[in-house]
């Protein structure tokens, strides 16, 4: 298991990234440090801590909208959901079938 030092909110943390997982990990890095100014701006830059809420922020509002509405089409969330209404409407109709 390796150990790389990455860099977020004028913090450095180190973290532990299973062989391999290095580059994959410096890339979340440099996703973290594209809104890091947008979140340094919104908690008025008193702490790392309180930037670091603002960035988990920003990013749960990027994960909520698109699982929302996906570039490749319907929210396999929205299918999910689709799905369990469907099995309920069968299985209120399989219900309603075997009392008539």
């Amino acid at each position: 298991m390796a150990e790389i030092t990455i860099t977020v909110a004028g913090r450095s943390y180190s973290v532990a990234a299973r062989d391999g997982d290095e580059l994959h990990l410096r890339h979340l890095e440099s996703i973290l440090q594209e809104h890091e100014a947008t979140a340094q701006r919104a908690s008025g830059g008193l702490n790392a801590e309180r930037t670091l809420v603002y960035l988990a922020l920003i990013l749960a509002d990027m994960v909520d909208e698109v699982q929302r509405n996906p570039p490749e089409g319907v929210s396999p969330v929205l299918l999910e959901r689709i799905a369990d209404r469907l099995e309920a409407v069968a299985t209120a109709l399989e219900e309603d079938a075997a009392e008539a």
